[in-house]
């Protein structure tokens, strides 16, 4: 089995395409910390490796984030052997019985009128063009909610976008700018804390 991996912006973050499905359409998955692994056996082994400190499984790549203290000489054969011997054993991603609890959050917000179609519009906008973008990097962003009396945009950041140092300027200059085109109503994208 061969693995390629891929920088992403944020130097304490891996991208690993193990050439094969990881979370496939059920995803992504963000485990932030080893606590939040439990459904997937996949991130508990990664969680193993010394200086892991995120686990991110998209739909054929997976980001594995490390400790600003760890070096990923030591980290990256480490990962690579996880994530190999888990593929190689045929073991699930998630187990179903477990239940996933890191898939995308959802916005439960009951959007009514003018603000239902300006909520739509803008989750078409990250769904099309924004998450796919991010994906690229290892990363994820996801909608979170629209206040429509100040016309803010919060959006929560997974994976290689998480505590990435250019985080606040692809969320200012990248995504605020895309939405503000074409969504009049938006005034400001925020990061979702």
């Amino acid at each position: 089995m061969f693995i390629q991996t891929e920088p992403t912006p944020n130097p304490d973050t891996l991208k690993f395409l193990p050439g094969q499905t990881v979370a496939g359409d059920a995803g992504p998955y963000d485990f932030p910390d080893a606590g939040a692994a439990a459904s997937s056996p996949l991130a508990r082994a990664l969680f193993e490796v010394d200086g892991v400190t995120g686990v991110f499984l998209g739909s054929d790549f997976l980001s594995v984030s490390k400790s600003e203290a760890a070096d990923w000489k030591h980290v990256k054969p480490l990962a690579l052997a996880a994530i190999m011997d888990h593929f190689m054993a045929g073991l699930p991603v998630i187990e179903e019985a477990a239940g996933s609890g890191a898939g995308p959050s959802v916005d439960e917000t009951e959007y009514e009128g003018e603000t239902a179609e300006i909520v739509g519009e803008i989750r078409e906008l990250i769904e099309t063009r924004v998450r796919p973008a991010v994906a690229q990097d290892g990363g994820d962003i996801i909608f979170q909610r629209f206040e429509a009396e100040t016309g803010i945009v919060h959006l929560h950041m997974r994976g290689a976008c998480a505590g990435c140092p250019s985080s606040t300027y692809t969320l200012k200059q990248g995504i605020e700018n895309m939405l503000k085109a074409y969504v009049p109503e938006v005034t400001a994208v925020e990061a979702a804390l």
